[in-house]
């Protein structure tokens, strides 16, 4: 492709943009609707997962021993609980370390500091390595002889599990939906662009222009208007994630909630988005030009 050509190409897709403005606007405005959509749903299933992979760093269950159990007993059961699938590491917590850890994290509470450490039990702590299998874990670590109660988060682990894969199904299916919506809407742009110059193109054929030559000023039109739509789409996008982020760091009641910051996020996003966008405005472009090529 010359430099001559290749400037003549890109001015007569430009031209073809604009010779239908209202819709190459609602090609672009789709096209944005259909990526912020996307691209919303995509980030919460991106928090969901790091929130969960924390949770899978932090996350314990505290197992209570009964009061009853022995040295020996205990030492036996540390082993058992060891062997429970899904449990990577058991910790024993005498009744004095859970006080001096209980202090230190309410320093403030002075009714606390008299309290006698037998009024609590001795305890193992449990790491867990997959949260997805954690009230299996919890069941089968209840039902273990010795063990006399269990505190678990499991709800919240769950909570996060369930927005996780809803996010994620939701997310498949409406990139299926909303790219052959714009898709659709592109390709019928085009089409307008394509009916309007039939003429033009019947006599180019005429003359002997190959179908490059016919073809590629409507692949650029398409090229600039999802290139166009992807770059307003990302902009928005970043400005109602900052937005979101912000109202639920001051949200005390959110505060659980660590949002992945989009500095660490926009590349892929850009590149997702621009992706997107080409691809929707060039196979609706290809879509659109085809049956006008064809002998």
């Amino acid at each position: 492709m010359g430099k001559h050509n290749f400037g003549y190409f890109v001015h007569e897709g430009l031209s073809n943009m604009f010779s239908h403005g209202f819709m190459s606007f609602a090609a672009i405005g789709i096209t944005v609707a259909c990526l912020l959509i996307m691209g919303t749903f995509s980030l919460v299933a991106v928090n969901a997962n790091a929130l969960l992979a924390d949770l899978e760093q932090e996350n314990e269950i505290l197992a209570f021993i009964e009061e009853d159990c022995t040295d020996q007993q205990i030492k036996a059961l540390e082993k058992t609980l060891g062997a429970v699938p899904n449990v990577t590491s058991v910790t024993f917590i005498s009744r004095e370390e859970a006080m001096e850890k209980f202090l230190e994290d309410y320093p403030d509470e002075e009714y606390f500091k008299d309290l006698d450490p037998e009024i609590l039990r001795d305890r193992f702590s449990l790491k867990i390595d997959d949260l997805e299998l954690i009230s299996q874990t919890v069941e089968q670590v209840r039902n273990t002889q010795g063990i006399g109660g269990i505190n678990a988060y499991e709800d919240v682990a769950g909570g996060f599990i369930t927005v996780r894969n809803v996010a994620s199904v939701v997310c498949i299916a409406l990139i299926a939906i909303l790219f052959i919506v714009s898709l659709f809407i592109i390709s019928n742009t085009i089409r307008l662009t394509t009916f309007d110059r039939r003429e033009e193109i019947a006599i180019m054929r005429m003359v002997g222009a190959t179908n490059g030559f016919i073809r590629w000023p409507f692949v650029y039109e398409g090229f600039l208007l999802g290139l166009l739509g992807s770059t307003i789409a990302f902009f928005l996008q970043w400005m109602l994630y900052e937005a979101v982020s912000k109202g639920v760091s001051t949200n005390d009641a959110l505060q659980l909630i660590d949002v992945v910051p989009f500095q660490q996020l926009w590349k892929p996003v850009a590149l997702t988005f621009g992706c997107a966008g080409i691809l929707i405005g060039v196979g609706g472009s290809l879509s659109a030009i085809r049956k006008y090529l064809q002998v």
